[in-house]
């Protein structure tokens, strides 16, 4: 809600850690001529009965997402979360996906989403942040023109 409420996406600690993934600075996150964030809904659907998100409405996809794309012709592909990886890559096991992240890059990342809500998944899944991310760096500071990272071929 207090993302929502502020008007820009990953305005909370999920777009602290998904900026630390990444390895740029809130600056050049929210530069809109180097990065576009291009949510599945344009809306904070609300809460489950458990206080969970509700999962954005189909219908902004189905609506606007493949427009979107098209117009931005983007190089690389950040997909944060289910949702992001359903819509693009038809995959249901964000586990998997992630792990087999190689299939799909250096241009698509497919990556969880970067919520507190994680945390457990994270350190169950160490090779995560020893692995992916370092490409991940990598590959936005090569998409960014800045020195940065070397990609690590693992």
């Amino acid at each position: 809600m207090r993302v929502h409420e502020s008007g820009r996406p990953f305005t909370d600690r999920s777009g602290d850690r998904l900026r630390d993934w990444m390895g740029v600075d809130e600056t050049t996150f929210y530069d809109r001529e180097r990065v576009a964030i291009v949510p599945m809904a344009f809306c904070f659907p609300g809460y489950d009965a458990g206080g969970a998100d509700l999962a954005p409405p189909a219908v902004c996809a189905e609506t606007w997402r493949d427009r979107v794309m098209a117009m931005l012709k983007p190089r690389l592909l950040l997909l944060v979360g289910g949702h992001a990886m359903r819509w693009h890559l038809g995959s249901r096991d964000v586990t998997s996906t992630v792990r087999n992240w190689r299939e799909h890059a250096p241009l698509t990342f497919p990556l969880p989403h970067p919520s507190w809500r994680n945390t457990a998944w994270l350190r169950r899944n160490p090779w995560f942040e020893a692995e992916l991310v370092p490409a991940l760096r990598g590959a936005v500071a090569d998409e960014l023109g800045r020195p940065g990272q070397a990609v690590q071929a693992v």
